[in-house]
């Protein structure tokens, strides 16, 4: 998360085989004969093996790809219904949120969603009036992280800060820096962090994306998944 220390900053403000068993003595007469019929018939006409195998193959692919189809078509709608957008005009910015969390109002922060019955589980908004126009003249990306995370272990809740990711991508005419770290506290345990900030209209744009990822409880790749679309959606409003 984000610290006041740190927005204190100067800078701020196969095919299947086939298997033969023999059968009793009594019997083997007859099996012979049938093994005799059956190649004498694909002898007699090849083709017929050939387009029985090819039907079934085709039978199989065409199974296979409405099930995989369906299956991904299912997965990208249900990623849809998870997620909604939410915007704040007078402040500026734009993001997706899942569905399933409620709009808390805390100090400090200008927007913050919690997982209902566990709040540990938050995206948190933050919008400060900054005396830079770009997050570039602050620092790269790895800078920015490298100051986040030294004002993350000055918590003398921090038991330990670690950086798993840094990036960048663009947004709308402005960058926008990515991050991903891991926080082991006395509050809460060990969660799991995905930031982003950008500068717009000389105000310094902060999001905080919080889950659990307990080693009983590790955060499983759904949720990530879902928690990366809320991370990449974070952006500024057009200029009006």
């Amino acid at each position: 998360m984000w610290s006041q220390s740190f927005l204190a900053s100067p800078h701020f403000s196969s095919p299947p085989k086939l298997s033969l068993f023999s059968s009793s003595s009594s019997s083997s007469y007859s099996s012979h004969q049938k093994i005799h019929k059956r190649i004498l018939c694909l002898t007699q006409n090849p083709s017929s093996k050939t387009e029985i195998n090819l039907s079934k193959r085709h039978l199989n692919l065409s199974i296979l790809t409405l099930f995989f189809n369906g299956f991904f078509l299912l997965d990208k709608t249900k990623s849809i219904e998870e997620l909604q957008r939410y915007t704040d005009s007078n402040n500026g910015f734009t993001l997706l949120i899942p569905s399933s969390y409620t709009k808390v109002e805390k100090a400090g922060a200008n927007a913050l969603f919690e997982e209902p019955n566990n709040g540990s589980n938050n995206i948190g908004v933050v919008v400060s009036p900054v005396r830079i126009k770009s997050l570039d003249q602050f620092g790269t990306p790895q800078f920015v992280a490298d100051k986040l995370i030294n004002a993350e272990k000055r918590k003398e809740s921090t038991k330990e800060a670690e950086v798993v990711s840094v990036g960048e991508r663009s947004g709308l005419g402005q960058q926008v820096y990515e991050f991903e770290y891991k926080i082991d506290s006395t509050r809460g345990g060990i969660k799991r962090v995905f930031s982003a900030a950008f500068v717009s209209s000389n105000k310094l744009y902060l999001l905080n994306v919080v889950h659990s990822d307990k080693p009983e409880n590790p955060l499983d790749s759904s949720t990530r998944v879902l928690l990366e679309q809320v991370l990449h959606s974070f952006d500024a409003l057009p200029l009006t």
